[in-house]
């Protein structure tokens, strides 16, 4: 008896694990090929920007509803069109360090129609005085 409620058990458990793993593979996924630029140290007024290049791994088309930076010194552009699965884009980003000193870390949240709806990436640096 022992014997058959383990296996009803386990059936059970791997049944769920498998429709699980199923609806996370369903809908749009964005893979980034990095998530992060560090660009060291930088002197203050300079500006620098990064492509974050990514790719929808998922099954269905990719939206990207809106990008938005923790501050007015970095400014992202995306693209406003459904990326289709398979298929890569381009996330722009570039920061200006006037009026900033120290270690800087330039979050941009990436809101979409994503299996993770929200992604982060950043751009990190130290502003040096000129």
């Amino acid at each position: 008896m022992k014997r058959l409620l383990t296996v009803v058990l386990a059936v059970v458990l791997s049944t769920a694990f498998a429709i699980a793993q199923e609806k996370t593979a369903n809908g749009p996924v964005i893979t980034f090929e990095s998530d992060s630029k560090d660009f060291g140290d930088i002197k203050q007024g300079d500006k620098v920007e990064n492509v974050f290049k990514f790719t929808n791994t998922g099954n269905q088309p990719l939206i990207i509803s809106n990008v938005a930076a923790t501050c007015g010194c970095t400014v992202p552009s995306w693209p406003k069109e459904p990326i289709a699965p398979g298929k890569a884009a381009e996330i722009k980003v570039s920061f200006n360090s006037a009026g900033k000193m120290g270690k800087q870390n330039s979050v941009v949240r990436i809101y979409s129609n994503a299996s993770e709806p929200i992604e982060k990436v950043s751009l990190i640096s130290n502003v040096l005085p000129k």
